[in-house]
């Protein structure tokens, strides 16, 4: 499955736990708070000043290796 912005935060750690790693490299430590976890990263990327795509692009490349 490819990651999307528009995905919840919550289901892509449930389904692809490891990829908290690459979420904490763009400065996103929240990951346990319950709204982080029903935000799509598209809004999460927008409240903490972050490029959507390109945490998209990085997440999608960390599940293919």
């Amino acid at each position: 499955m490819k990651i999307t912005s528009d995905m919840i935060i919550g289901d892509i750690l449930k389904t692809y736990p490891d990829v908290a790693s690459v979420f904490f490299e763009f400065g996103m430590h929240c990951l346990g708070c319950p709204s982080a976890r029903g935000e799509s990263i598209e809004n999460a990327c927008a409240v903490h000043g972050i490029n959507a795509d390109e945490l998209v692009t990085a997440l999608n490349r960390f599940l293919e290796k």
